[in-house]
Formats: C-alpha cells, structure tokens, sequence
C-alpha cells in the first residue's frame, strides 16, 4: 500500500493554518487529509467561492478574515503558504514578525529580484524550519529517475527535461495572466523543473540562455483593458559549474499529448527517462484508462533498454494534478514537524536558485543574451 500510516506514538495531532486556498491550497487540503494525526486549524482565504470549497474539504477549520487573525489562532503546529506568488514574501516576513512556525510555502518563493536580500535576511534569521513546495521531486517516476539516475548514467553529463502541457488554468483575480504577478512563465511554471535539475546535477547554474515567446494563448483575454503578457512556449539550455548542460524544453499548448513531462539523463554509462502524464481529470474517458508513468534505462554495454512502470495509488491520483506528489511532500514535511526529520528536502535556498534561474530565463528571452549567474 503506498500511503504508510506512521505507529501510533507519533500521530500526535498536528494543527495546520493554511494561508490561500484556490487551486493548490485544496489540492493541499486533499491531501493532509489523507496523512493520519492531522487537522486543518484556520484559514485565511479572502475570496468568497474559494472559502465555500475549502469549508467543504476542512469542515473543521476555523476561517479568519487576515493574516494577522490566523496567526492569533491558539493551538497551530505550521504554517502553509499557497496564496498568490507575490504575496509570499510580504508573507513570510509577517509570519516571522509574529509567529515564527514551521512553514511548507508554495513556489515560486518570490517573483521580484528586489526581494532577493529580504529573503536572505529571513533565511539566516527565521528560527523554525521553512520546506519550499517542490512536489515535483516527489513525482514517482521523477523520484525514481532521481534515485537511479548515478548508476544508470555513470553521472549525468546531459540533462533534458520536456513538458508538453495545457495551458495556465483560470486563477482567481486572473493574476497568472500577468508577469508582474507571477514573476513570468519560467518563474511560475518552470522553478521546479531548474530545482530538479540542480537536484540531479549537484551543481549550482553558471550561465542560462533562453528563447521563448507567446504564441498562441490568452491572446484574445482582457483584464481591466490589458492582455495577458505570459509566455506559453519556449526553450532553455543551462551551463552548470561542473560543466555539465541540460535543457528545458516548454510547450503550453500541447495538451493532447500522452506524456506531460518527459525527463532524459544521459552520462558515460547509458541514460535513464523518466515519462509522467498529466493529471487524470484531464484524460478523456473514450480513450480509456490514463497511462501509467514509465521509466526506461537504457544502458551502452549491454544495449538493452528496460521499462518499468511506475503506478500511483488512485486516492493520490485523486487528490491532486501531480501525480501523488503532493501527498509525499507532505508526509515528509509533517516528519520535519514531528521531529522525526532533521531538515527539509527544499530549502529557502533551494527556492532562491529555482526563482534565479527562472528569472535568468525569462531576462534571456527578453534581453536576446545570455545570463551569466556565476557572478
């Protein structure tokens, strides 16, 4: 069974207060309702149809009309951040002014390089631990393209990553229509695929060269008499300080394809791939039951590739669009809370280099040059 129910001493219930519940704060919700020992406390969430939809999914939790009133709540373990991108750091800053908790936070960690040195001081001085949201790494076949990647590949001395996608869903207030808001597609959409790629790695950028464009979505969407401005498609190509390259490759008007996220590592040895679909409310019923994640190891000496499927429990499938990860995430972040977990997986700095490439990228495309972050 893949959802492990921890021994009874340790399901000590653990209170959450959840700051913005759209989209993912749900898909969040979801899923610590599926981790024994654990309750949702309070929530801020100021748009009225989303709080009717959390209500539903935490009828338990107490719903308070600021920040400041859920931090005021009695009884609270940590803290989860899914509101808007540009309102995480203003966030974080209030959460360590009043009460410092343990906080999962969703990417992107910050969208305006003006928030860079802020974030630094609030690394070095937050005093409870801080997991940024990468539910990316706990992808199942992603982890186990993770885990096996050294030996299959002898070390990875290329790294291509191909997400093949729909485009952005409708957001409350339609902030991801705006760059400003979002910090730009690459920022938004792509921070998980430049952590998986220094994840892999082991080594921090150096240089990052990117072209993309807006090509087909939104186009005919207006806000308050403007139109979106977000990217849809494009590529990036990184240099890392160990010398070894890997590419991203985005296509936001591809939904119908069969695999969303496509992950290639290839070294001395052979290489190793790793195939996701998309979320499973997306796959039309005719066409009959989703695919089922892959990876493929495919060796130089013996040539021989080997599939493998990677199945995901269908409750997780459930829960949420990325493919039961978000369930893993938290299970190992509610360890970090427990004690049981010295630190966590994703840390702030972590989020800082995803945010600095993204940026890089998205500075890349719009400057025609290359962004040189060894500096």
């Amino acid at each position: 069974m893949i959802i492990q129910t921890p021994p009874a001493a340790e399901t000590r219930l653990i209170t959450y207060g959840v700051i913005g519940c759209g989209m993912m704060g749900q898909e969040h919700l979801r899923n610590i309702a599926l981790l024994p020992g654990t309750a949702i406390g309070a929530i801020f969430e100021p748009d009225a149809g989303m709080r009717q939809e959390a209500a539903a999914l935490a009828p338990g939790a107490a719903f308070c009309d600021s920040l400041d009133d859920l931090l005021a709540q009695p009884g609270l373990d940590c803290l989860l951040i899914a509101s808007p991108n540009f309102r995480h750091v203003e966030q974080l800053q209030s959460i360590a002014a009043a009460r410092p908790l343990p906080v999962l936070v969703e990417k992107p960690l910050f969208t305006d390089p003006a928030d860079l040195a802020a974030l630094e001081r609030f690394a070095a001085t937050y005093p409870a631990p801080v997991w940024v949201a990468m539910e990316y790494r706990y992808m199942p076949p992603v982890a186990h393209l993770l885990a096996q990647a050294q030996e299959a590949t002898g070390g990875i001395r290329m790294l291509s990553i191909r997400e093949h996608r729909f485009p952005f869903l409708e957001k409350v207030g339609d902030w991801n229509r705006f760059n400003r808001y979002t910090g730009g597609t690459f920022v938004e959409k792509c921070c998980h695929f430049f952590d998986l790629m220094r994840l892999a790695i082991g080594a921090d950028p150096v240089r990052v060269m990117a072209m993309g464009g807006q090509a087909v979505n939104h186009l005919d969407e207006r806000y308050q008499g403007q139109t979106p401005d977000i990217l849809d498609h494009g590529y990036v190509a990184v240099e890392f300080a160990n010398g070894t390259r890997a590419m991203l490759e985005l296509c936001m008007f591809a939904e119908g394809a069969r695999w969303q996220e496509e992950i290639s590592a290839v070294g001395p040895a052979g290489k190793i791939e790793a195939f996701v679909p998309g979320p499973t409310r997306f796959w039309p019923e005719d066409l009959g039951e989703p695919p089922v994640a892959q990876v493929i190891v495919s060796p130089r000496d013996p040539k021989g590739p080997r599939m493998l499927e990677i199945p995901v429990d269908p409750a997780l499938l459930e829960a949420g669009d990325h493919n039961g990860s978000t369930f893993y995430q938290h299970q190992r972040f509610l360890e970090v809370v427990r004690g049981q977990r010295a630190a966590p997986d994703v840390t702030v700095q972590d989020g800082i280099w995803a945010v600095r490439m993204g940026l890089a990228a998205q500075t890349s495309i719009k400057e025609g040059r290359v962004v040189d972050l060894s500096l």
